[in-house]
């Protein structure tokens, strides 16, 4: 979806990764958790931090900070899993997003979303659905299902298959 198809007010989670704002589409996510026991699975890339236990079911976790190449998300008090829908190819997958911090639930009109800026060839903006616009700051408006190829979804969602649920554990005893 483009900023071009944006054309009704609509609701977006605003998130903190690193020093910057970012924000996904309300109807992409499901909840906010705190942050719990990430149970780690061998021979993943980086930025798959592992699996958790979600009411039974095995969900995997991603940590955007290290797929955007800034750094590890610190797990501090403010450390959220943001548990999301993803399209697949033949359907939809939940995976969980670690953030730095959750902010609110905010409006923005279409015509305070700008395109994503085109950087020359050598960069992909494609995972951007565009830019929102809240006084003099700009926030990231983050397109779910491109932020990872077909391929990266279908491996990190399939980690969990056939793994023993993770315990939960305290917020910062993981």
């Amino acid at each position: 979806m483009s900023v071009d198809t944006i054309t009704d007010t609509r609701q977006y989670l605003s998130f903190k990764l690193d020093e910057e704002e970012y924000a996904l589409d309300i109807s992409k996510v499901r909840e906010v958790l705190d942050i719990t026991r990430i149970t780690r699975v061998p021979r993943t890339p980086d930025y798959m931090k592992g699996v958790i236990n979600l009411r039974g079911s095995v969900v995997p976790v991603v940590d955007l900070n290290r797929k955007f190449q800034i750094k590890d998300t610190e797990r501090t008090l403010n450390t959220r899993i943001i548990i999301g829908e993803v399209e697949l190819e033949g359907g939809c997958a939940v995976l969980g997003v670690l953030a730095d911090a959750v902010h609110e639930v905010m409006e923005l009109d279409p015509e305070q979303i700008e395109p994503a800026p085109k950087i020359g060839t050598g960069l992909n903006t494609e995972f951007l659905k565009g830019m929102g616009r809240r006084g003099e700051e700009f926030i990231m408006i983050l397109d779910i299902d491109r932020v990872f190829s077909a391929d990266e979804l279908a491996m990190v969602t399939q980690t969990g298959d056939g793994l023993p649920e993770a315990e939960p554990e305290s917020a910062l005893g993981a």
